[in-house]
Order: C-alpha cells, then sequence, then structure tokens
C-alpha cells in the first residue's frame, strides 16, 4: 500500500476549501460587510489560479521579472563550523530582496482579473509594503501602503523605496503605531472602498488570504526539493526558516509536509 498517498489524501479531507477551514483552525470572521468580499475573492482564486494560462502568466513574471528560480547555496564555511552540511536557498536575491515579491506578483494578478482599480496592503517593517509598490508599478494600478508611524520612523529606508515606486504612504497613529494598527487602518479603508483589492502579505488572516499567501509562497519549496535533490540525491534531513508573519516559513515547508 503506498502511506504516503493514504496519508495525504486522509490529511487533504480535512481543509474544507469553502470556508478556509483546517479542522476546528481558520474561517472567516470579519464584519459583515467583507463577508461578501472575501467570499467572492475565494471563489475567483478558486477558480483562476490552476488555469493554464494563469500559472503561464505567474512562471514568466516569476522568471523574467522576480529572478526565479532563486539559487541554493552550500554553505561551506558555515558548514564547517557548526558541523553539518547546509545549503541557504537565497530568497534574498530575489527583486527588491525578499520572499515577498512571489506573492504580491500572484495577488496582484488575481486583482487584475476581478478588476480592482485600486491596490491596499499593509506593512511592519516595510518589505511587503516595498514588494506590493513594486508589483502595482509594473502592472500601472494605483497603490496605498498603510504603515504605524512608529514603524515608519524605524524603517525610513523602505518607505522611501515605496515612495518612488509611486505609492502614496499613509501612516497610522492609533495604537503603537506597528503593523496591528497598520492592518486595522487598512481594513478600515477596504471596508469603505468596494474598487480596492487589499493585498495580505502574510500567512495570516480571513480565508482566503492564508491560502492564496501560502499557493503563492510554495515556489520556495518547490524550486528548493528539485534543487536539492539534484545536488544531493534525496530529501534534506531537517528544514528551517525564518518567521514573522509565517509566508516564508510555510513557502518552504509546503511542498515537503508529507515527507
Amino acid at each position: 500500500m503506498n502511506t504516503e498517498k493514504t496519508d495525504n489524501e486522509k490529511n487533504s479531507r480535512k481543509y474544507d476549501s469553502k470556508n478556509g477551514l483546517y479542522g476546528e483552525y481558520g474561517g472567516i470572521y470579519v464584519p459583515p460587510v467583507l463577508e461578501s468580499k472575501l467570499q467572492h475573492l475565494a471563489e475567483v482564486f478558486e477558480k483562476t489560479h490552476h488555469l493554464p494560462d494563469f500559472e503561464e502568466e505567474y512562471a514568466h513574471y516569476l522568471k523574467t521579472y522576480v529572478g526565479r528560480p532563486s539559487p541554493l547555496y552550500h554553505a561551506r564555511s558555515l558548514s564547517e563550523k557548526v558541523g553539518s552540511k547546509i545549503y541557504l536557498k537565497r530568497e534574498d536575491l530575489n527583486h527588491t530582496g525578499s520572499h515577498k515579491i512571489n506573492n504580491t506578483i500572484g495577488q496582484i494578478l488575481i486583482a487584475k482579473r476581478m478588476g480592482a482599480k485600486e491596490i491596499i496592503a499593509e506593512t511592519g517593517a516595510g518589505q511587503h509594503g516595498l514588494a506590493t509598490a513594486t508589483a502595482a508599478a509594473l502592472f500601472g494600478i494605483k497603490c496605498k501602503i498603510f504603515m504605524g508611524a512608529t514603524d515608519a520612523e524605524r524603517q525610513k529606508m523602505n518607505v522611501t523605496r515605496i515612495k518612488l515606486l509611486g505609492a502614496e504612504m499613509v501612516l497610522t497613529h492609533q495604537g503603537r503605531g506597528t503593523l496591528k494598527d497598520a492592518v486595522d487602518a487598512a481594513l478600515g479603508y477596504y471596508i469603505e472602498h468596494p474598487d480596492a483589492y487589499y493585498l495580505l502579505g502574510s500567512q495570516v488572516g480571513p480565508h482566503p488570504y492564508p491560502t492564496m499567501v501560502g499557493y503563492f509562497q510554495s515556489i520556495i519549496g518547490k524550486e528548493a526539493k528539485k534543487q536539492f535533490k539534484e545536488v544531493e540525491g534525496r530529501l534534506p534531513d531537517h528544514l528551517f526558516a525564518c518567521i514573522g508573519g509565517g509566508s516564508n516559513a510555510i513557502g518552504l515547508f509546503m511542498d515537503f509536509l508529507y515527507d
């Protein structure tokens, strides 16, 4: 019996794609005014992301604009120091310097198909804001980035780069002026502007965002698995990822979940 296939099938049945439920976890817990918007987004994503023309367009921009595949690098000096063979998946070499661009390109392609007139996003350290502003500039869509005033003061370099790309910075002084407050401000704007598309950058929030972000970031793990097998002829013993909102971690882990 192929137990791996059986386990995969058993685990997949736990996920309710309509409501975004993983067993007792997940779902859509938002004000009623957002329910229909998120349901429409979920339906468009489900119908679109596996279409050949969408996959081809997404792959085209990942290759020609983002710079994928990002290399897998054998860190020899670090490996010798810690006594373990270590490879680094170089997401820092992507255009704009992080994994965030994988998701922003993917979601803006969805937004285009929904007829969105404006892209909005939250940012904390500024990297997601930068990647969103970059993708919006690429496709010629108006863009607003919401950021806490405290974070903006700490991350002046990314704030400057976001503005250079033509996006409007909206600073919030609510609460502590950090990421949570930027999310609240962005959601408030989203409720009042039906033509806007909210481009969430982390593996968090109401369905379908965790599913979408995980899907677009899974390119990290798909490439890493193929590249590692090419150089070592097997799967790695361990996977490590830094984590904040979780998109980098799930991006690496997703293709290895049942290995």
